[in-house]
């Protein structure tokens, strides 16, 4: 039978095949809802309470920053949602966000609780695989804005309550994977910053708390700038928006938004520039083995160990190159991100509208390296974490690929409706 606009999945469990369209009705209709309010700053009621203050940013967590009193609910337009509730930000950065509440709490006006005798967790599948329609349809206004008649008036196909079951305990078990290896994930993390603050010397102090057993003798003090060459973009050699050039036609212009959060590249959105504008500044082109550091602006400090790069890069003003001269690439990387210098980087940078650090107070900085001349221990640390690295680029990769599975699966097992049916 031709499915073709017709209100069934492309994918379907062999036992449900013949149960034919799934019935569609508006949120509205199967669910009764209500958004909260703020509690009053004034008051200083959500501080120290017993009561958890669920904002939009929250709606997937477990536990929050904010907590109301019993008083401070009462005296305020927050309201009180239920475990097990269905959870929709209707404005902020995770606008069209949906979620199924983990904790009993209080909600403020960007969220919606929606509560139905239907399976919650059926709807919240199916709300997530439609997210970028919804938002793509329904946000209203500059800031990305639901509203609670926007949220009711979207269409749910539903099928046999079974149906629904199966689809859910199907999507959900996914979910507990991806879970399970992002938890594993968090722990590769917080083993490679363990690592990452014993295999360097605490403050005050001249050797490593973990040391690997060949090596010996105090770490030595130096600043950075005898070890390695700073290089940024010269100020006349600057460019405009009429040297940013399409993708094929130069080269790329590293960004602080080229770093991701894990201190690694992202050429997910790349800027380039002329080809002109790029062989005019020889000394920024970056190669395999620099390490660039964000020097001015909201993420200063941040920084990338440069490596497999896509295509000829160079960067803008906001960053500068550091090269190695007489240290272990990796180790300067390490260095860099370790808290030693994070903390001169935080005292150093000139504070104003836009912060900034100087080329000359990043060569003052004073770093401990170890004290073999041939650079061994600084090799076997680099080594070290480099393969704690390589194990958390393995598992971010793991965890992508179930999530693309996923939104195939979200795409499959439910029909599309009406409205997006062409797109």
């Amino acid at each position: 039978m031709n499915n073709e606009n017709k209100l069934v999945p492309k994918f379907r469990f062999k036992e449900f095949e013949g149960n034919g369209e799934w019935e569609e009705k508006a949120l509205g209709e199967v669910f009764t809802s209500f958004s909260g309010g703020t509690p009053s700053t004034t008051q200083k009621i959500y501080y120290g309470g017993n009561i958890p203050f669920i904002r939009s940013a929250e709606i997937n967590k477990t536990s929050t920053e904010l907590f109301l009193t019993e008083l401070g609910l009462k005296n305020s337009s927050a309201k009180m949602v239920s475990k097990g509730d269905l959870l929709v930000a209707l404005y902020g950065a995770n606008s069209g966000d949906v979620a199924i509440s983990k904790i009993d709490g209080a909600i403020n006006q960007a969220i919606l609780c929606l509560k139905s005798e239907f399976s919650n967790t059926f709807i919240y599948h199916f709300l997530s695989g439609k997210k970028d329609w919804i938002v793509s349809k329904y946000i209203q206004g500059g800031q990305g804005n639901l509203s609670g008649e926007i949220v009711k008036s979207i269409s749910v196909l539903f099928p046999t309550t079974q149906e629904q079951q199966k689809i859910a305990a199907c999507l959900s078990s996914l979910d507990e994977v991806i879970a399970g290896e992002s938890q594993k994930l968090e722990l590769l993390k917080e083993h490679k910053k363990g690592l990452l603050q014993n295999l360097f010397p605490q403050d005050g102090e001249t050797v490593p708390k973990l040391r690997f057993k060949e090596f010996v003798g105090n770490w030595k003090n130096v600043q950075l700038g005898s070890l390695i060459e700073i290089k940024g973009r010269i100020g006349y050699r600057g460019y405009t928006t009429n040297d940013i050039v399409e993708k094929g036609q130069g080269a790329i212009t590293f960004s602080p938004s080229n770093i991701d959060d894990n201190n690694q590249l992202n050429f997910n959105k790349a800027t380039y520039i002329s080809w002109d504008k790029y062989f005019e500044s020889p000394e920024i082109m970056l190669q395999d083995g620099y390490t660039v550091l964000v020097k001015t602006g909201s993420s200063f400090g941040k920084a990338v160990f440069i490596k497999n790069l896509p295509g000829k890069t160079t960067i803008n003003p906001q960053l500068v190159v550091l090269k190695p001269i007489n240290i272990n690439p990796k180790f300067l990387f390490l260095l860099v991100c370790n808290s030693a210098i994070q903390r001169q980087i935080k005292e150093t940078v000139v504070g104003g509208a836009i912060p900034t650090l100087s080329q000359e107070s990043i060569s003052r900085f004073e770093i401990l390296i170890p004290p073999d001349k041939n650079k061994k221990e600084q090799e076997k640390i680099a080594d070290t974490l480099s393969s704690i690295d390589d194990l958390i680029n393995s598992q971010s990769q793991k965890i992508e690929t179930l999530k693309l599975h996923k939104k195939g699966l979200l795409q499959g097992l439910f029909p599309p409706v009406k409205e997006d049916s062409n797109g």
